[in-house]
């Protein structure tokens, strides 16, 4: 890609620049944040790690989104962050707010764009991209299930104490309370997890995937996670930059996939250069059915809150 902007230069925003200034996914990467003086300087401490780290994708910040013109892919990661005791739903009125204007400012400067979406309430905030910029689903994506599959196989990986390589997992549904691991689905190199761990151990590591992001902003107090995020949003923006045609879980518009419209909602997606290029349906088990339609309710409650 010729460019790419990460809008919102805090933790989240500020690490993936740097990542995807790493991997060299675009010839430029642009910064963009609200408050003077702080991606011009990150912008600028990153471009200096390049001689060191061995990449020439620039990295520029800026205030503005003139920089940002002709961003093929925009990573939008603006938006107030959870505090201890704060729910993602609390975070929805002044977020509404912060997302629509961002997206205002990609419909000017870059049109045709694919975004990722990586701001909480991750699905709602979804939905506010795309109703405001009238993409198409192929083009608004949100990061969340990449995140909490992670969570999952790294909670796996030190209770069977294997190398996370071998572990497979997807999680769907709500990025929240109301997330679906695929337990089914979950294997250690082919091995059905549930052959090897006891089903009220494997529900606690469940629940513990739902409660990550939480555990982390109660450790940190002051702040939320950022390292795992920003990892997550960047191995999305490879499949689309590089057109690897992965399938990852992220957040996308259903049209009657898994019997569900109208609604954000983690799904297994094809990512490529178009953005959004197909949802894999897969078979569920009856639980886990009704477990995502659950999850889907709660993003519709979530989303008739907003006014647009």
């Amino acid at each position: 890609m010729n460019k790419i902007t990460v809008v919102g230069a805090g933790n989240v925003g500020a690490t993936t620049a740097q990542r995807l200034a790493e991997k060299q996914l675009a010839r430029q990467v642009v910064l963009v944040d609200v408050i003077e003086g702080v991606p011009q300087g990150k912008g600028l401490d990153q471009w200096e790690s390049a001689p060191i780290e061995g990449f020439d994708s620039r990295v520029v910040g800026s205030n503005g989104y003139a920089e940002a013109a002709g961003s093929e892919l925009f990573v939008v990661t603006a938006g107030i962050a959870r505090k201890p005791g704060m729910s993602r739903e609390d975070l929805l009125r002044t977020n509404v707010d912060i997302v629509k204007s961002v997206a205002l400012e990609i419909k000017k400067a870059s049109p045709k764009a694919i975004v990722i979406v990586v701001s909480n309430p991750l699905d709602t905030m979804c939905y506010v991209m795309r109703e405001t910029l009238g993409a198409p689903r192929e083009r608004v994506l949100g990061m969340a299930g990449v995140l909490d599959t992670a969570r999952f196989r790294s909670f796996l990986a030190r209770e069977l104490d294997v190398s996370v390589e071998d572990i497979q997992a997807m999680v769907l549904g709500g990025h929240g309370d109301t997330m679906v691991p695929l337990v089914s689905y979950t294997t250690v190199a082919g091995i059905p997890v549930g052959q090897l761990l006891k089903q009220e151990t494997i529900d606690k590591l469940v629940e513990r995937t739902r409660g990550g992001g939480a555990e982390i902003v109660a450790f940190l107090k002051t702040g939320s996670a950022y390292y795992a995020p920003s990892s997550a949003a960047v191995q999305m923006a490879e499949a689309i930059a590089l057109d690897k045609k992965r399938i990852l879980p992220c957040s996308a518009w259903l049209e009657g996939e898994y019997g569900l419209k109208g609604v954000f909602l983690g799904v297994p997606c094809k990512l490529g250069a178009r953005g959004l290029e197909q949802i894999v349906e897969v078979e569920l088990s009856s639980k886990e059915r009704v477990a995502l339609g659950k999850s889907a309710d709660a993003v519709r409650e979530s989303i008739a809150q907003v006014k647009l």
